[in-house]
């Protein structure tokens, strides 16, 4: 072999491994930036690329938990932050840790627009937190979660457009106060839920009252209502039963006339010695009874049946 052809082989050799040295494979939702001599030059997206080796290279980006890689994350990550300590507006000192969800949707920003994402993106999630939390006091810190979540992520937003990432949500994790006022607390909330307890107690026992006397009105109503009936009812009797016994003596009278009528005895007496005869009937029914009654006026009595015998005389 002369050294003319071994000369081209080694060329031929040197061409190979600067082209495979140049061809780049990018993975679902990552790219890689190409820098052409320090400058932007394009961005390389899924699939399959050649590079020009010592003319281009892929810029080195720092990414939490990787660290230093030529290849950005497109997807939704989340940063987990550790607990720290913040003041409410009332001056209680808070421990709270949050989550952080965001996604880069400019990659080219995301690298020039900022040194440090991840550190950017940490520091800037802990300002705000201090910042909204102490605009708060401790009870409204605890009952606003989703306030806080809102606000937080609309500021981490608009701060972190022009580094090219969208935050999607904040939450926070775990707000946890001193240890006497988390004391104080459930001492207040065992306080409220027996102010409760005795305020259901109380209206109970109200509602308890006052079904009874309702009930008791309504019985005193029921029994009075019942008693007037009863009343009317037997004053209607006895109103009937008068009016029933006057029809019968009247019919009694206009018998008694009839039958002795053309004679000279007179009906009335008739009827008044039938009266007295069962008067007297009536005082002398008793077993013991030996006292014999007569009425005063005797006479009128005798002549009564004086004329009760005529009158049967006449019939006769």
């Amino acid at each position: 072999m002369d050294s003319g052809t071994f000369v081209l082989i080694a060329l031929a050799i040197v061409v190979v491994l600067y082209v495979l040295s140049g061809i780049k494979i990018v993975s679902q939702s990552e790219v890689i930036i190409v820098e052409r001599l320090g400058k932007y030059q394009r961005t390389l997206n899924a699939g399959i690329h050649i590079m020009l080796p010592i003319i281009e290279r892929a810029r080195v980006v720092r990414q939490r938990g990787v660290g230093m890689s030529s290849r950005i994350d497109l997807r939704e990550q989340v940063f987990d932050f550790d607990r720290q300590t913040v003041i409410t507006k009332d001056n209680v000192m808070t421990e709270i840790n949050a989550l952080l969800y965001f996604q880069i949707v400019d990659p080219v920003k995301s690298v020039y627009e900022i040194t440090n994402l991840p550190l950017a993106i940490e520091k800037l999630t802990q300002t705000t937190l201090r910042n909204v939390v102490g605009e708060l006091e401790l009870d409204e810190t605890l009952t606003s979660r989703d306030t806080i979540n809102s606000k937080l992520r609309t500021v981490l937003d608009d701060a972190t457009n022009k580094w090219g990432v969208k935050v999607n949500r904040v939450e926070l994790q775990d707000i946890m106060p001193p240890v006497n006022i988390q004391e104080a607390m459930e001492k207040q909330m065992t306080a409220e839920r027996d102010k409760r307890a005795a305020i259901l107690t109380a209206e109970g026992e109200k509602q308890s009252a006052i079904l009874k006397s309702e009930g008791e009105k309504s019985a005193e109503i029921n029994a009075a209502e019942a008693e007037k009936q009863a009343r009317i009812l037997r004053a209607e009797g006895a109103a009937q039963a008068q009016i029933l016994q006057a029809e019968a003596e009247a019919k009694a009278i206009n018998q008694v006339a009839e039958a002795v009528k053309g004679q000279k005895s007179n009906p009335v007496n008739y009827l008044l010695a039938i009266k007295y005869i069962e008067s007297l009937k009536e005082m002398t029914s008793g077993k013991d009874n030996k006292t014999v009654y007569l009425p005063y006026e005797a006479t009128g009595v005798l002549g009564s049946l004086g004329t009760i015998k005529e009158m049967f005389k006449n019939v006769q």
